[in-house]
This record gives structure tokens, sequence and C-alpha cells, in this order.
């Protein structure tokens, strides 16, 4: 015979806890935007050593926290990792072409790019930098679409000797692209390649997901372009060195060419498949 107030184990009957959440894990990279879930903190990452990492916000303000603490990205549980180093001899560089292991830069040859904007031939060597040094293509600063006829003059393109062009804001009916139809028209024409893209400066080549934005806004003509991105953006505006600053914070968010529009890839990219066929 059994007591009857042990036929039952409550023990047994108990619902079975909830295991741990499983969190994604996540390769660290620099960019990529986070949010802290123990302090609301949300940035995109600058760096990490030590166990630390590196977050500024869209203020422009830094913050480290331990790489182990929990983060989201859009809402989601996930833990960051370290990426793991691809196999030797297939590292991509950041445009995206595989890397040449312990090759010196060449000489370089006669061909140029030539890009209008200090802003223009910052992004293009942070992108394409390794490659055009495999390739020996120099590239050089154009200060301005409207000396572009004179450079172009001094250079002496020609056979083997090739010349091409990044303009700013390359549409119909611009100064730039009345520049260019004269140009190719000119004696130099067939050894010359004029690209542009359509955006009113190149930090609108930059996804604009890559510093918080939805997309680029709308300036009124009467506002400074740049000026007017800093304001919509929180960050201060009214000297050269803010703007300077602004475009280091936005270059800093592009870690590849997937970073960039495919308007401003391409055009890149055919530039520098003119002037190394030469």
């Amino acid at each position: 015979m059994f007591d009857s107030r042990y036929d039952n184990d409550p023990v047994s009957r108990m619902r079975p806890r909830r295991g741990p959440v499983q969190r994604r894990q996540v390769p660290l990279s620099k960019g990529l935007v986070v949010e802290h879930t123990e302090t609301e903190w949300c940035g995109a990452v600058v760096g990490a050593r030590e166990g630390l990492v590196q977050l500024e916000d869209f203020g422009g303000k830094v913050r480290a926290f331990p790489v182990n603490d929990g983060f989201l990205i859009d809402g989601e549980p996930v833990v960051l990792v370290l990426p793991k180093r691809q196999p030797a001899g297939r590292q991509r560089t950041a445009s995206g072409s595989f890397a040449v292991a312990e090759q010196r830069a060449r000489v370089a040859m006669p061909s140029r790019i030539f890009v209008e904007g200090k802003h223009d031939a910052e992004l293009v060597e942070q992108v394409w930098g390794d490659d055009l040094r495999v390739e020996g293509v120099v590239v050089e600063l154009l200060q301005g679409a409207d000396n572009l006829e004179a450079v172009l003059a001094e250079f002496g393109p020609g056979r083997g000797r090739r010349a091409g062009v990044l303009l700013d804001h390359l549409v119909r009916g611009s100064k730039e692209t009345r520049i260019a139809d004269a140009i190719a028209r000119g004696p130099h024409g067939g050894h010359v390649l004029i690209v542009g893209h359509p955006f009113v400066d190149i930090w609108q080549a930059v996804k604009p997901g890559r510093v918080g934005l939805e997309a680029w806004p709308t300036i009124p003509r009467e506002i400074e372009w740049k000026a007017g991105i800093c304001r919509a953006l929180g960050w201060p505006p009214d000297e050269p060195a803010d703007i300077a600053d602004a475009w280091s914070r936005i270059r800093g968010r592009v870690r590849d060419f997937r970073d960039l529009e495919p308007e401003l890839v391409g055009r890149v990219e055919h530039l520098i498949d003119f002037v190394t066929a030469a």
C-alpha cells in the first residue's frame, strides 16, 4: 500500500525551464552598427583591443565595452566575435579583388587617373589603392573640372599614355558635361576617358545606411550642401575643420566597395580597365 499523499510528484509536473537565449554570432568589423544592451548605447565599431570594443555614436562620441557583453543588431541579440582569418592567398582587397601577396608596387605606368576633389581622391585610394599600386596606376588630384583641359594639355595623352578622369555631378546639362564633351571632340579625345557619378558630392556615393540614414536628405540650394548634411546628422558645420571631421567620420564607415553606390563603383572600375589596357 502507498500513501496517496505521495502518488503525484510535484517536481515532475513542473514545466521545463527555458534555456539560455541563443545569440547569433557576428564577426566584429569596422563600421558595424550595434547597440549595447545594458546601456542602450548605439554606435558603429571603430576599434577593438584588449577585450574591448569601441563604439562611436552619430554624435561622434566613443565609448568602450567588453566584447563579451550583450549586443543587439536591429533588435536581434548577437555575440560579437573576431573575424576568422581567410586562408592564405585568398584575401581580398577593399575593392573585392584577390590580394596579391608580398608584391611591391610597380613602377608607375605612363597612363594616369585624374580625380576631381580631395575627398573623391581619398575615397578612391581607400577602396582601390591596393589594386592601383599593383597595376602601377597613379591617381592625381584635379582641382576642379575647370582646370581639366589645361591639365590634359600638359599631360599629353597619346598612344600608350591614356588619361582617365572622374568628375563630380556629371549629368545632362551640367558644366562638367559640357567640358567633357568639348574634350572628347578635341585632339586628345581618343586617348581620354571621362566618367562621372550623378551625385551632388562624393559623400552621397557612400550608402546612407552607413551613417544611420535611410536616404541622403535634400538640401535647399540656398544652403551649402555639406553644411546642410552635417546639420542633418547633428554634427557642427561652422568651420572647415568641422567639414573635414564630418568627411573623416563618413569615410571611416566605408569598409569596402559594398558600402558604396554602384554608380561610383562601376565608373572607377571602368577607368582602371581603360588606363591599364593601354
